[in-house]
């Protein structure tokens, strides 16, 4: 499913994160953790892959249009799980 988000939101959802939650949803995803660093804006593409992201500039970073949420999905039921402790 495609998402819009602006940069600075989905830099604030990655720093919101609890230490090693990229590690975490990189195991339950299968994927490599520089790929799930790169879909919150890393670019280490040697070791990682695109992910599906498009940057437009603009305000608030710009708008990122995601092909594939499921990354962002995880991220956000690690930060649902903490409002719950």
């Amino acid at each position: 499913m495609d998402r819009t988000i602006t940069f600075n939101e989905l830099r604030k959802i990655k720093d919101s994160l609890p230490n090693g939650s990229m590690h975490r949803i990189a195991d339950e995803l299968n994927l490599d953790v520089e790929t799930v660093r790169n879909f919150f804006g890393g670019q280490n593409f040697k070791n990682g892959k695109s992910v599906g992201l498009h940057l437009e500039a603009g305000p608030g970073g710009g708008i990122v249009k995601l092909d594939d949420t499921t990354v962002l999905d995880r991220a956000l039921e690690i930060l649902d799980e903490l409002k719950i402790d």
